[in-house]
């Protein structure tokens, strides 16, 4: 949304103070690990915009708590799998042979939003090492929620996903709904449905000093029914644990992930054929 659309719509400017209490209002506390899902526009105008946002959110958790965002870089992927857009079959190879491996100081997210991608680049934030399917965190948990994260089935089981879950974290959905929440994905890695599948994915990786180019496999993922899982966890007997409010303009959503990962599954399985 263009920045005098965004001033339109705010009354007043929103600012690093009045977010701390508009997350706290919501209930984000000292010590949470907390996973953000975000739209900076749907705030409002905010004064210092995504450093603002990153500032109150950290502030809110406290030394003791640790920030999680996902820093995805798909379009470090196999160009036979690209649909937006697509590129010609013919230069396929030579995207394959060439393409920059990735790197985890380097390589910039890919429709992630603002805040994530002035949130990688903060001062002693970690990212994990997966070429598409990264996290970056800040916080005492952020070496165990980001280390030795695998290529193979990259939101899956020992994805920095399954590691909030471990340390029974929360998703924040600030300014967006379910389809960005990407803990319904370490759902899809757990249900058993017939139309999951394996497939082959590729990225450029660095090995030993070079680049190369390198295959594994992941699942089928998903996300065109995120926002149904979404209604209907909210409006079952599991979303009572959900936090609804306002940061600045955004509506929001708080909740375990443990919850919603738990409840996906079953819908999962009961649902998608």
């Amino acid at each position: 949304m263009p920045e005098g659309q965004v001033v339109h719509k705010t009354e007043t400017p929103i600012t690093v103070e009045s977010l701390q209490a508009d997350f706290a209002a919501l209930g984000i506390e000292k010590g949470m690990v907390l996973l953000v899902h975000s739209s900076l526009s749907a705030m409002g105008w905010v004064c210092g915009g995504a450093v603002a946002v990153i500032i109150a959110l950290q502030e809110v958790l406290g030394e003791t708590g640790t920030l999680v965002m996902p820093t995805h870089s798909s379009d470090l992927s196999d160009p036979s799998q690209w649909e937006n857009p697509p590129v010609p079959e013919a230069w396929w190879q030579t995207i394959r042979e060439t393409m920059p491996a990735y790197d985890p100081d380097l390589t910039p997210t890919r429709s992630m939003g603002t805040i994530v991608e002035t949130f990688r680049r903060q001062k002693g934030v970690r990212r994990s090492i997966h070429p598409q399917k990264s996290f970056c965190a800040r916080g005492p948990q952020a070496t165990y929620i980001t280390d030795n994260h695998g290529l193979a089935f990259g939101m899956g089981e020992s994805s920095p996903l399954d590691r909030i879950y471990d340390l029974q974290g929360s998703v924040l959905l600030l300014g967006v709904g379910h389809s960005n929440n990407t803990s319904i994905h370490l759902a899809e890695y757990r249900a058993d449905f017939p139309t999951k599948r394996v497939v082959p994915a590729g990225a450029p990786i660095s090995q030993a000093g070079s680049r190369t180019w390198t295959t594994f496999e992941d699942i089928n993922i998903d996300a065109s029914d995120f926002d149904r899982i979404g209604a209907d966890f909210m409006h079952s007997d599991a979303g009572t644990v959900i936090r609804h409010g306002k940061v600045g303009n955004a509506n929001c959503q708080l909740m375990p992930q443990r919850a919603v990962v738990d409840f996906a599954v079953d819908w999962l399985e009961k649902n998608r054929v």
